[in-house]
Parts: C-alpha cells; sequence; structure tokens
C-alpha cells in the first residue's frame, strides 16, 4: 500500500463549464493507484479530470480519467523502486519493472496533455530539465493548462 506521507503535492484538475477547477485528493484517495483513479472519477469535468502528483520532490504522476480510460505519465520510471504509486503506475501500464542500472525516463504517454495544450515534445523537454523539482514541472503545466495561477496558490508555489 502507498503511503500519503511520500506524496508532496495531490490534487484534481477539472473543468466544469469551460472553467478550471482544483481541488486537493484527500489521504485515502492516496493509498493505490486504483484509489487515485477512483477518486478522480468522482469529479464531475468536461471530459475527465487530471490528477497531478508530486512524490517526495524526486517524480511526478499525471493521471488522466475520462469515464472508462485511463490515462498515465510518470516522470521517472526508476521511481519505482522507490514509490509504491511509481510502481503501480509501472504495473499499470504494462511495462517491465526497472533495472537498477535504468537511466530515469519517462513512462507512460507523453502526449496525455496534448489536447489541451501541453505537447508531447514540450511535456518531454519539461520532463528532461533537471534543474526543475516534480512541483516546478507541475507548475509548468498547469501554466500550460490555462491554471498555473490557481495552482500556484494552491500548492504555495510563490513567483520570485
Amino acid at each position: 500500500m502507498a503511503s500519503p506521507d511520500d506524496v508532496d503535492i495531490a490534487l484534481a484538475a477539472y473543468r466544469e463549464e469551460g472553467v478550471w477547477q482544483l481541488q486537493e485528493l484527500a489521504d485515502p484517495v492516496l493509498t493505490s493507484l486504483d484509489a487515485v483513479i477512483t477518486g478522480l472519477r468522482r469529479f464531475p469535468g468536461d471530459g475527465g479530470a487530471i490528477g497531478l502528483l508530486a512524490l517526495d520532490e524526486d517524480v511526478f504522476l499525471v493521471v488522466r480519467v475520462a469515464g472508462p480510460q485511463v490515462r498515465l505519465l510518470l516522470s521517472d520510471v526508476t521511481a519505482a523502486d522507490i514509490f509504491d504509486l511509481a510502481r503501480e503506475a509501472i504495473e499499470h501500464l504494462g511495462l517491465p519493472y526497472p533495472e537498477e542500472d535504468d537511466e530515469p525516463v519517462p513512462a507512460g504517454d507523453l502526449a496525455i496533455l496534448s489536447d489541451m495544450g501541453m505537447h508531447a515534445d514540450d511535456m518531454g523537454e519539461l520532463i528532461d530539465d533537471f534543474d526543475l523539482y516534480p512541483d516546478e514541472m507541475l507548475s509548468d503545466i498547469a501554466e500550460r493548462l490555462g491554471f498555473g495561477d490557481a495552482f500556484d496558490d494552491l500548492v504555495g508555489l510563490t513567483n520570485a
């Protein structure tokens, strides 16, 4: 079982009548990937809901749920060695468990948000920026989707 203590940020983002809504995901939802998916299904968004999770300042996970369809993006496949949610994401994607000497590469769908303005190439470039922490990467994603300020306010990020 995953530990909510591993999760620094856990937000649901969804559009209702064209307006972005953000809500924190409660600790019980963070105990497993299945619980995150079930938790996201309860949001009424136009086109489903997006889960934005940062795990212990190391990695982020984007979960997009629209009806029965679930899409995932894990920023670093090697995180499966450390975090249960990352391991469950790898299993959900049907990918092999990472080896000890594997490089930190993303796993899943880089185009997960392309229809909303964050194209696969841009997502790949963002993930390749090793100077950014996961919360900063998620902030950039939120900005490109149109709810950056609300995301930053909710998670306590400030512009210098």
